[in-house]
C-alpha cells in the first residue's frame, strides 16, 4: 500500500531552446553565473516539498557539466544546508557515486550529515554512468568489471565503518590501517569518528541492469532499491529483488523495500498533459539516450539526436509510447490517481512512490506540478494531515 511520496531532482538549471529541434546537448554551454542558479532552484524545491508533505527530496551527484543538466557535485554538503532551512522533509542521495570517493571519507561525511540533520539524510550509493565524471577521478567506468569490484569493496568498507566500533580491512583495492607505529603501539584497527547515530543506516541503490550479481549483493547487505518503472521490465525487477532477498533468508512482499519512480505531468486531461510535456520528454531523451537509458533506440537515431537541430523524428521514442509503457504518468489528477490505484492493487508491497519532472522542465513548471500533485493526488493515498506531518 502506498504510504510515501517523494521526488527526484537531478540538478538541471533552466534551459533554453529545448526539445527535439532545439539546441543539441553537446552544443549547450552556460556560464558559471547561470550554473550556480541550481542552488536557488534546489532551495525552492526543498522548501515546497517540505511544506506539502513529500517524504523525501532526492538529488543526484554529478560533475563537469557546463551543459547545465546535472549540476550538484556534493549531495551531503547541500543536504546539510537544506535541512537547516526546512523542518521535516528528508534529503535522499540518489546517488553518492562511490567509485569517485574514498570509502572512509564518504562514510565520515555521511556520519556528519546524519548528526547535523538529526537523521534527515538518506544514504544512497551508485556506480556511476558518465565516463567523463568517473574516469576523470581516476577510477574505472569503461571497465565495468573493475568498476563493480571497486564498488562492492567500498560498500563493505562503509558498512564496517558504520557498524563496528573499530575495524581493519584487507582487500583488492584497499588495505588499512597501515602497519605503522602510533604513540607507542602498533596500529591494527581504526574507528570512524564520528559514526552515524541513526543506525542501522538504510542504504539505497538504483536497480538498472539488475544482474544476478548486483541483486545478490544488494540482498546480502540489505540494500534497498530504487526502480525507474517501465511496464515491460518493472515487474521482473520487483520479482528479482524479492527472489534475491528470499535466497538470503528474507521473505519480502513483492515491491517491499523498493521505491518506484515515475515521470509525471498533470494537465486537464491525458492528451493535453502529453502535449505540454513533450518538449521536456524530448530534452530528457536527448540527454540520456546516448548514455544508454532509452531502450530500443538505434545508433542512427542516436546520431539524429546529436546535432543542434536534429529534425529527424521518425521512429524516435515518443511520450505517447512512454505513457503506454507506464514510465510516464500523464493526465488529470483523477487519471493519475486511477493509474496509481491500479498499480497499488497489482503491487501491494510497494509503499514508496517517487514522482519527478523530466530534466529540462523549467523551475516554474516543476514547482507548479509538484504542488498540484501534492494537493490533488497525494490525498487519495495519504490523508492531507498525515502527509503534511511527514507521513508518520
Amino acid at each position: 500500500m502506498i504510504k510515501k511520496f517523494s521526488t527526484l531532482y537531478a540538478g538541471h538549471v533552466d534551459l533554453d531552446n529545448i526539445g527535439i529541434d532545439g539546441t543539441g546537448v553537446n552544443d549547450r554551454r552556460y556560464q558559471n553565473e547561470h550554473l550556480v542558479s541550481v542552488f536557488d532552484k534546489t532551495e525552492a524545491i526543498a522548501s515546497l516539498t517540505d511544506q506539502l508533505g513529500y517524504d523525501t527530496f532526492w538529488m543526484a551527484e554529478h560533475h563537469f557539466q557546463p551543459e547545465g543538466y546535472e549540476c550538484i557535485p556534493n549531495l551531503l554538503m547541500l543536504s546539510v544546508h537544506l535541512a537547516h532551512i526546512t523542518e521535516r522533509v528528508k534529503f535522499g542521495c540518489a546517488f553518492n557515486i562511490a567509485p569517485m570517493w574514498h570509502p572512509l571519507r564518504l562514510a565520515e561525511d555521511f556520519a556528519m550529515a546524519d548528526i547535523l540533520t538529526q537523521g534527515r539524510v538518506v544514504f544512497g550509493v551508485g556506480r556511476g554512468y558518465h565516463t567523463r565524471e568517473v574516469e576523470t577521478f581516476g577510477v574505472p567506468m569503461l571497465d565495468a568489471e573493475a568498476n563493480r569490484d571497486l564498488f562492492e569493496e567500498q560498500i563493505e568498507i562503509i558498512l564496517k565503518s558504520f557498524d563496528e566500533e573499530s575495524f581493519s580491512h584487507q582487500g583488492k583495492n584497499y588495505n588499512f590501517p597501515p602497519k605503522v607505529p602510533y604513540r607507542g603501539y602498533e596500529l591494527e584497527k581504526i574507528t570512524l569518528v564520528p559514526r552515524p547515530v541513526h543506525r542501522p543506516v538504510d542504504i539505497w541503490q538504483p536497480i538498472v541492469s539488475s544482474t544476478p550479481r548486483g541483486m545478490d549483493f544488494m540482498a546480502k547487505h540489505k540494500i534497498k532499491g530504487i526502480v525507474g518503472w517501465h511496464g515491460t521490465v518493472g515487474p521482473d525487477r520487483l520479482r528479482q529483488y524479492k527472489d534475491s532477498a528470499a535466497a538470503d533468508g528474507r521473505d519480502l512482499q513483492l515491491g517491499e523495500d523498493l521505491c518506484i519512480g515515475f515521470s509525471f505531468h498533470l494537465d486537464d486531461n491525458k492528451e493535453k498533459a502529453m502535449r505540454s510535456a513533450t518538449p521536456f520528454f524530448e530534452e530528457n531523451m536527448k540527454m540520456f539516450a546516448p548514455l544508454g537509458f532509452v531502450r530500443g533506440i538505434t545508433d542512427e537515431q542516436l546520431r539524429s539526436l546529436a546535432g543542434p537541430n536534429p529534425g529527424a523524428t521518425s521512429g524516435l521514442p515518443t511520450i505517447e509510447g512512454a505513457v503506454q509503457d507506464q514510465g510516464w504518468l500523464c493526465g488529470s489528477p483523477e487519471e493519475l490517481i486511477q493509474s496509481l490505484k491500479e498499480f497499488e492493487a497489482n503491487y501491494p508491497g510497494v509503499e514508496h512512490i517517487n514522482v519527478s519532472a523530466a530534466v529540462g522542465t523549467p523551475q516554474r513548471v516543476l514547482l507548479e506540478q509538484l504542488e498540484w500533485f501534492a494537493k490533488e493526488v497525494m490525498p487519495a493515498f495519504i490523508p492531507r494531515t498525515v502527509a503534511a506531518d511527514g507521513g508518520n
